[in-house]
C-alpha cells in the first residue's frame, strides 16, 4: 500500500484537503468538492442476485484498474461494508483476489468510525423522544405512537422485536419496539443524500419519529434533537479515501440498506471524485431492478449523477441459478438451464435501455465456465440490446483481466450523451409511480395494496408526501416481490403489504413481500480471527 497521501496527491487533492486516519486512510474536507463536475460516472449494477455470487464489487475494483493501467485519470465509489453480514454469511465487502480495495481489514472493521457515529445519532434520538413522551413534553405523543426504533451493527434476531420500559414509574412507559441493522437506519440514507451540513442539519430536522394521536408527524426537530446529531455527525459527512490493490483512489463513504433505502454510496463522495478524475466508477447495490432504479429516481435525478454508461455484472453461474440449477449443480454444463436463465439478464438490460443509457454485460469468469456457456451469454446479452458482452477476470488478474472491459466502457462514455427518460414524473401519486416500477421494471400484471398500505397512502398524501419518489423495499432475490420466482417473473400480481414514510432522506418506502431490517446470524456465522502480527483473518 501506499502512504494516503500520496494516493490524495495522485487523484489532485492538496493537503489542506486530507485528514489521514492513520497511514492508509483519511477523510477528505468537504471544501475540496469543486463546483464543476470533470469527469464521467460510469455505473455497475448487476443481474438479479443468487447464492452464486455475481462478483460486483470485484468488477467495479478491477475495472477501475484496468482504467488506470490504459493511462486515465480514474477513481471509485463504493459503499462502506456493514460488521452484521461480514460477521454473518457475507464475510467482507471490499473486492476479492487482485480486485481488492485496501486497508481490506480496516475498511471492513471500524473504518473511520462513520457507522458508530450513525448508530450514535440513531440511538440518541431514540432516546430524546422517549424522555419527551415520557415527560408528556408534545401533547397527544403517546409511547404507542412512537415509530422511531433503534439500531445496532450486528445481525442478531432477538432484538428484532423486542419490549421496553419494563419497571417502576420512573422507567419510560412499557411498549412494543425493536431494532434494526445499523445500514437501515435512515440517519444513513440521509448521510448518503446530504450535499452539505446545512442540507443534513436539514434533513435530520425532517426525521419523523412519530405520530400524535390527531396523525400530526413529530419530528426529530420537534424533539429538540437535530443540534446533538450534527455533533455526533460533524465528520461523519466527510467522505473516506483509501485505494485499489493496483493504487488507484477510492472513495468509500456510507451504507445504506439496498431495501428500505437506495443501497448507494454518499452524494458526496461522488462529486468530489467527479471533481478529479475524468471516469468514476460508482456501485448500486443488488440488482438492477433494485440498485439501477434506485441510484437513478433517487440519487442521480436530484444531483447532476447521471451515469454516461452503466456495467451489468452477470456470471455464468449465477445464470444457470436462474434457469432452476441448484447451486451444488452449478459447476457442471447446462446449457438448456443457462438460455432459460437468460430471461433475467435480457429483461434488465431492456429495464436500462428504457431510461436511455447504453448497457455493457460484464461475464464475470469462473474456472467452471464453458465456451459453449460463455458464447450463449454474450449472444443473448447483444440480442437484448447490449453494447456488448465481455468476459472479464478481475479476481485473477486485477485490472489486466478487464482491459476490454475498460475500453469498451471508454468508448460508449465518449459518446454523446442520450437524454435520460425516467420512468415516472416526480409529481406522479404515489400510486402511480409504485404501477410504474412494477409495470415497467417488475413486469407485474397489477398491484394489489394491503389495508394498512392503503391506509397509509391516503395519510402521506394527505401530509404532502405524494411528491417524493418510491423507494421499493423489497427481496434483492427475484425481480418480483417473491424470491422464489426466479429468471424474469411475468402475468403476477405485485403485493403492497405496507408504506413507510422517510421524510428526512426524501422517499417513501413501498413494503412488497417480507423485508427484515435485523437479519439473523446463519447456522455457521462466520468466524474472523487475529494472527501473531495482529492482521485479521478469514474476511474473504
Amino acid at each position: 500500500m501506499k502512504i494516503i497521501s500520496e494516493i490524495a496527491a495522485k487523484m489532485g487533492l492538496s493537503d489542506q484537503h486530507v485528514v489521514p486516519y492513520g497511514k492508509y486512510k483519511a477523510k477528505i474536507d468537504l471544501s475540496a468538492i469543486k463546483n464543476n463536475r470533470q469527469g464521467k460516472m460510469i455505473l455497475v449494477t448487476g443481474m438479479t442476485p443468487t447464492k452464486a455470487g455475481e462478483g460486483k464489487t470485484t468488477t467495479s475494483v478491477g475495472l477501475t484498474q484496468a482504467l488506470g493501467k490504459l493511462g486515465h485519470s480514474v477513481s471509485a465509489t463504493l459503499r462502506e461494508p456493514s460488521l452484521g453480514p461480514i460477521f454473518g454469511i457475507k464475510g467482507g465487502g471490499t473486492g476479492g483476489g487482485k480486485s481488492t480495495v485496501f486497508p481490506d481489514d480496516e475498511i471492513n472493521v471500524h473504518f473511520t468510525g462513520d457507522a458508530h457515529a450513525v448508530s450514535s445519532a440513531h440511538n440518541l434520538l431514540s432516546a430524546l423522544t422517549d424522555n419527551v413522551v415520557y415527560r408528556g413534553l408534545i401533547e397527544g405523543f403517546n409511547p404507542e405512537n412512537i415509530t422511531w426504533r433503534r439500531v445496532v451493527d450486528m445481525e442478531d434476531r432477538a432484538l428484532r422485536s423486542i419490549v421496553t420500559g419494563l419497571g417502576d414509574a420512573q422507567n419510560s412507559p412499557v411498549r412494543e419496539t425493536g431494532f434494526d441493522i445499523v445500514t437501515a437506519s435512515e440517519i444513513m440514507a440521509i448521510l448518503s443524500l446530504s450535499l452539505d451540513l446545512n442540507d443534513l442539519r436539514d434533513r435530520l430536522g425532517r426525521i419523523i419519529v412519530g405520530f400524535t394521536r390527531d396523525g400530526v408527524p413529530v419530528t426529530a426537530k420537534d424533539v429538540n434533537a437535530v443540534g446533538s446529531l450534527m455533533a455526533l455527525l460533524r465528520y461523519a459527512i466527510q467522505p473516506n479515501l483509501v485505494q485499489t490493490i493496483e493504487g488507484q483512489p477510492v472513495v468509500i463513504h456510507t451504507g445504506p440498506f439496498g431495501n428500505i433505502a437506495h443501497g448507494c454510496s454518499s452524494v458526496v463522495g461522488d462529486k468530489l471524485a467527479l471533481s478529479y478524475s475524468d471516469y468514476v466508477v460508482t456501485e448500486a447495490g443488488f440488482g438492477a431492478d433494485l440498485g439501477f432504479e434506485k441510484f437513478m429516481h433517487i440519487k442521480a435525478r436530484f444531483n447532476n449523477l447521471e451515469p454516461s454508461v452503466v456495467v451489468l455484472v452477470t456470471t455464468v453461474r449465477a445464470v444457470k441459478s436462474h434457469g432452476g440449477i441448484k447451486t451444488k449443480d452449478l459447476d457442471a454444463e447446462n446449457l438448456s438451464a443457462l438460455e432459460d436463465g437468460c430471461s433475467n439478464v435480457e429483461h434488465l438490460i431492456n429495464v436500462i435501455n428504457s431510461f436511455g443509457l447504453k448497457v455493457i454485460v460484464s461475464i464475470n469468469k469462473f474456472p467452471t465456465d464453458t465456451p459453449a456457456e460463455v458464447d450463449i451469454l454474450k449472444k443473448k446479452a447483444i440480442q437484448s440490446g447490449a453494447f456488448d458482452a465481455i468476459e472479464c477476470d478481475v479476481f485473477a488478474k486485477g485490472g489486466e483481466g478487464a482491459l476490454e472491459l475498460a475500453e469498451s466502457v471508454v468508448e460508449v462514455a465518449n459518446q454523446s450523451p442520450s437524454e435520460i427518460k425516467y420512468l415516472y414524473d416526480i409529481n406522479d401519486s404515489i400510486r402511480d409511480k409504485v404501477d410504474s416500477l412494477a409495470n415497467k421494471v417488475y413486469g407485474a400484471k397489477d398491484v394489489k395494496w394491503s389495508l394498512a398500505a392503503r391506509r397509509n397512502l391516503r395519510k402521506f398524501t394527505e401530509l404532502g408526501f405524494d411528491k417524493l419518489p418510491v423507494c421499493m423495499a423489497k427481496t434483492s432475490f427475484s425481480i418480483s416481490h417473491d424470491p422464489k420466482l426466479l429468471g424474469k417473473p411475468e402475468g403476477y400480481t405485485f403485493e403492497i403489504n405496507d408504506l413507510r414514510i422517510s421524510a428526512g432522506a426524501g422517499f417513501t418506502y413501498a413494503v412488497a413481500g417480507k423485508i427484515v431490517t435485523m437479519p439473523g446470524l446463519p447456522s455457521k456465522p462466520r468466524s474472523l480471527d487475529v494472527d501473531s502480527e495482529s492482521n485479521i483473518i478469514n474476511l474473504s
